[in-house]
């Protein structure tokens, strides 16, 4: 019961770091390390008794981290390449003041890009003004 108190301390100490991350929070990378970090531990200290078990929580929770922040940032990334795509579309082909929404089915997330005014630089090359949301 002592190990798992420790645990417990450990993540909740992660988790509010980990909500220092920014603007909005947490982002999936951040989550994914967490919870991997966390599940990693819990299994890791099933292992071995005494110091062997800390070891096993050390090792659990460090792959687990590793683990589950490399699935978060591929989550994060689906979501920024669907973006990315959208605006690159909307800027080229949307009428002035329409939205054109991504939505990223795995997950729901969603936003939308408007493109604005096309104007033409003092070098001559053509730029459009835009909003993403």
């Amino acid at each position: 019961m002592k190990l798992l108190s420790k645990i417990i301390i450990i993540a909740l100490a992660a988790s509010m770091l980990q909500a220092c991350n920014g603007p909005g929070g947490m982002n999936k990378q951040g989550t994914g390390t967490l919870l991997g970090g966390a599940g990693g531990a819990l299994l890791g200290s099933q292992f071995g008794k005494g110091k062997g078990q800390l070891v096993g929580v050390g090792v659990g929770a460090l792959l687990g981290a590793v683990l589950g922040g490399q699935i978060g940032a591929g989550m994060d990334e689906q979501d920024r390449r669907l973006a990315e795509l959208t605006s690159q579309r909307a800027l080229e082909t949307a009428p002035s003041g329409s939205n054109v929404e991504w939505r990223n089915p795995d997950n729901g997330n969603y936003g939308y890009v408007t493109p604005n005014k096309t104007y033409r630089s003092s070098t001559g090359q053509y730029c459009r003004e835009y909003t993403q949301t």
